[in-house]
């Protein structure tokens, strides 16, 4: 099937292709500034580091780690009606791959996505020989979406998400993206606000809808020694988790333990960083609140600390677990806001500050079933810890649930577009 290749887009194609000569040495300084991964820098050249499963694969791309974790319930979705599938996960961070290979489903495997100049697309797309190519991302690589398509392979958006302000930057550049939108055979989005914007991008419409992947996304992973261990350290001590934290969370939660401090309540904070290397400086905003801290890093337990720094990748799954309520980070600063859904999954009532436009339909959703509570500052938070918030625990957590059922009918989508069996 043929598709349109206009002026922008060649452009992108001819300029690409001087990235190739420069990615090596690119990488290269990047991998000195310990910004890359010393035993995989390479798969970002297409140098595969593990060979191509057997049988049908499925290839899944997405950036953010919340996005990459977000996969693997559509996974065990298209693994429960084609148990045949193996499966591909490809990202661009380097705490992606740290943090996903605690979590793979079966039969899947992660690399690093190659640079997208058109000697390392093919040398990809070669090794790996997908039979659908999945894009969990706004933002698309055209010279992997133009080979993709020519090959044949059928390609599928799903779990979009863009609003007006996005939709308006991306029209800069003509019609690019409606080019590329064009060798799509299935696009989906979260949220209407989305799809509208996709579609005045040129996106062939309707625009599916569907719930976000992070809704169905299954529990985060927990190491059953180090949970154990924990929890025989907190010796039933209450602790309160702040998730993916930033310096404006930060400084609310300190402030709120504090509080609870000078009444006389004995809780452990668990702050775990959006940036595992501001640990050290959340240990020092802590101490000037005449809090005592320690670092996990540093091999240090919570015994004796009023807050305990989870400076570490991979291990939210034990957080969660460990606390029953968790203030979630990004919703008192510009970030505004993080997955609350990891949290909800696991049973822990939710609470969040007042900024929430990053998950605005999340939020929204949960404060409406009273499986979540916002808290406007250090006061709210101290009196929320206060009360019984069981209800908002389980509440969320069948929320989290009821959404799967909307990811089974966009797997059954994309199911379609694959043959039934692999040619080849």
């Amino acid at each position: 099937m043929t598709a349109p290749t206009g002026t922008a887009l060649r452009l992108y194609g001819w300029a690409a292709r001087g990235l190739g000569l420069i990615a090596p040495y690119a990488l290269r300084r990047r991998l000195a500034r310990g910004k890359e991964d010393p035993a995989r820098w390479r798969e970002k050249l297409a140098e595969a580091s593990v060979p191509r499963p057997e049988g049908a694969l499925v290839w899944l791309h997405a950036v953010g780690l919340g996005e990459v974790l977000a996969l693997r319930g559509l996974i065990l979705e298209l693994s429960a009606r084609r148990p045949d599938l193996s499966f591909l996960i490809t990202s661009t961070a380097r705490s992606s791959a740290e943090v996903v290979a605690a979590n793979l489903p079966p039969r899947t495997i992660h690399q690093f996505l190659p640079l997208d100049a058109p000697r390392f697309v093919g040398r990809f797309l070669d090794h790996w020989r997908p039979d659908l190519s999945v894009w969990a991302e706004q933002d698309l690589w055209p010279n992997f979406v133009r080979e993709i398509h020519a090959r044949g392979i059928p390609l599928a958006l799903v779990n979009a998400r863009m609003n007006d302000r996005a939709g308006r930057s991306r029209a800069r550049v003509g019609r690019l993206y409606a080019d590329l939108y064009a060798r799509f055979r299935l696009i989906a989005a979260q949220d209407e606000a989305s799809a509208r914007a996709l579609e005045g991008l040129g996106a062939p419409g309707p625009v599916l809808r569907h719930a976000s992947l992070k809704v169905a996304a299954p529990a985060l992973a927990a190491d059953p020694v180090a949970l154990e261990r924990l929890a025989a350290a907190l010796g039933g001590r209450p602790c309160w988790c702040l998730g993916s934290s930033h310096p404006e969370d930060e400084a609310v939660a300190l402030a709120a333990l504090a509080a609870q401090r000078q009444a006389g309540e004995g809780s452990l904070l668990i702050v775990a960083p959006r940036r595992i290397e501001r640990g050290a400086e959340i240990v020092g905003a802590a101490q000037a609140v005449s809090l005592v801290a320690a670092l996990r890093s540093t091999g240090a337990g919570p015994d004796g600390a009023d807050v305990y720094v989870a400076d570490t990748f991979g291990e939210m799954g034990l957080w969660y677990r460990l606390c029953d309520r968790v203030l979630m980070g990004g919703t008192f600063g510009p970030v505004e806001g993080h997955n609350p859904w990891e949290p909800a999954r696991l049973g822990a009532a939710v609470l969040h500050g007042p900024r929430t436009a990053n998950f605005a339909a999340d939020y929204v959703a949960l404060d409406a079933a009273g499986a979540a509570l916002e808290v406007q500052d250090a006061a709210a938070v101290a009196a929320a810890l206060g009360a019984d918030l069981s209800a908002l625990g389980a509440r969320g957590q069948a929320l989290a649930e009821e959404g799967s059922a909307d990811i089974a009918g966009l797997a059954d989508r994309l199911v379609a577009l694959m043959p039934a069996v692999r040619n080849g």
